[in-house]
């Protein structure tokens, strides 16, 4: 079974407002590597965060990889690793910001065998800081994109 390392972080300046995502997915055993981030105009940061792991999955191009995740967001690692999103999911995401996200998330997530491990944020991590300052150019982009789902998921 292939095995990932999938860094991520999102930046969102203002909160809402710009924001970005920057992802580091490796191959564990090659010298495999892959960045990608994205700007959009008005975001939070925790749906940068979230979208950043979304975006990591969704470019495996393979069923069942084993991925491991590193975050430095509560949101995305308790939400997985104490299994509230599967309750919110059961009680139909009432009330729960970012449903589109987490609904997307879950998709993914199902077609893998992910674990998500936490990491504390501007700690020197390499792959941690790359994917910080890949999220922060993104959020200064000029060219964003709109996240479509803010104002639904928000209000």
């Amino acid at each position: 079974m292939k095995q990932v390392h999938l860094y991520t972080d999102g930046a969102a300046r203002g909160n809402p407002g710009p924001g970005g995502y920057g992802l580091i997915l490796e191959l564990v055993g090659t010298n495999y590597k892959k960045e990608c981030s994205e700007g959009y105009k008005h975001t939070t940061n925790n749906r940068m965060e979230l979208l950043a792991v979304i975006k990591g999955l969704e470019l495996l191009k393979e069923r069942d990889v084993a991925v491991t995740v590193f975050t430095d967001s509560k949101y995305v690692c308790d939400a997985v690793e104490k299994k509230w999103v599967f309750r919110w999911k059961k009680a139909g995401f009432k009330k729960q910001k970012n449903r589109d996200l987490w609904e997307r998330f879950l998709l993914i997530y199902e077609k893998h065998q992910v674990k998500i491990q936490w990491i504390k944020g501007h700690n020197q991590h390499p792959q941690n800081e790359r994917c910080d300052a890949l999220a922060v150019a993104a959020s200064k982009q000029t060219n964003q994109k709109e996240d479509r789902g803010y104002k639904q998921s928000n209000t």
